[in-house]
């Protein structure tokens, strides 16, 4: 599933490529026609990201130009409608900028938005629903922090991290805790602070909260600039350790994500794996010891 960064790349390239502009809105498939049909030859104003959630905004007849307060929560003129997407684990939004032609659809195209010279397709989504502000409103209001967001807030994310039971690792892919980090993100910024993913979240100090959250601002932003997700360290790079590239279709450099069984970049043990929740943990034992709190001791 892609994670937080894509969609704020993704919101990026869609408002530089169709921003300010009237744009054709389709749907070859026929899902979305209805819909589609209701904005057809509509300005597109810009798209914006919240976690993995991608809202595109229209105004209506009469409402042009940028709405006043571009992010979440804020006012909207009259009129503003959204298309919200979810890619879900299988869905693309493939942006063409430089199309002199428009080609024909290939394969289920759920959604099309084209002008002169450019179009975008969307293919495989879990969600593709033409939604009021106010129902926008509520997507945002169940979703957790975005790092990526410049009114992220940690303090909600770590007021629910320092009362949970719940394992660290789990509370991190919780979108309701914190939006837009994923499998990868996950190990690795938890590698990157030493700490077990099965940790309970309340251990945890708020110091090591907030270093984990301002390191995911970083290497989520890095993420966004290169379309990649790269997180290991100057000192680790494969230049700098003599080591061949890392070989892998999610691209990157990382420390355990998809690693386990070979030697940590770091201390050389052996990068273990478990399934937490439906998806495989990756971690190297030795970086990230067990938590065992002095009470217990």
């Amino acid at each position: 599933m892609p994670e937080g960064h894509t969609l704020h790349r993704l919101a990026g390239e869609l408002t530089t490529v169709f921003g300010d502009r009237q744009v054709r809105v389709g749907s070859p498939q026929g899902r979305f026609a209805e819909s589609a049909a209701q904005l057809d030859g509509a300005r597109l104003i810009d798209a914006e990201a919240w976690g993995k959630h991608l809202f595109i905004r229209f105004a209506e007849s009469g409402v042009w130009g940028r709405s006043p307060q571009r992010g979440f929560p804020g006012a909207e003129p009259p009129g503003v409608r959204f298309i919200h997407v979810h890619l879900g684990l299988y869905g693309v939004f493939a942006v063409h900028p430089d199309a002199p032609e428009l080609p024909l659809p290939v394969g289920q195209v759920r959604l099309r938005l084209a002008r002169p010279g450019a179009y975008a397709d969307l293919r495989g989504a879990t969600t593709c629903a033409l939604v009021t502000a106010a129902e926008r409103a509520a997507v945002v209001a169940k979703a957790g922090p975005d790092p990526l967001r410049a009114d992220g807030d940690p303090d909600r994310a770590w007021h629910r991290i320092g009362r949970s039971t719940a394992p660290i690792g789990t509370l991190l892919m919780d979108q309701t805790v914190l939006a837009g980090v994923g499998n990868v993100y996950r190990a690795e910024v938890l590698f990157r602070h030493r700490i077990h993913p099965l940790r309970p979240g309340k251990t945890l100090r708020a110091s090591q909260w907030r270093a984990i959250w301002d390191d995911l601002v970083v290497l989520m932003t890095e993420g966004v600039r290169t379309g990649r997700i790269d997180t290991v360290r100057p000192e680790h790079t494969p230049e700098a350790m003599g080591r061949p590239p890392r070989v892998d279709d999610h691209g990157g450099e990382v420390y355990v994500y998809r690693r386990a069984g070979q030697a940590c970049h770091v201390c050389g043990a052996q990068v273990r794996t478990e399934v937490l929740g439906g998806r495989n943990l990756f971690w190297c034992a030795r970086c990230q010891p067990v938590f065992r709190s002095r009470a217990a001791r």
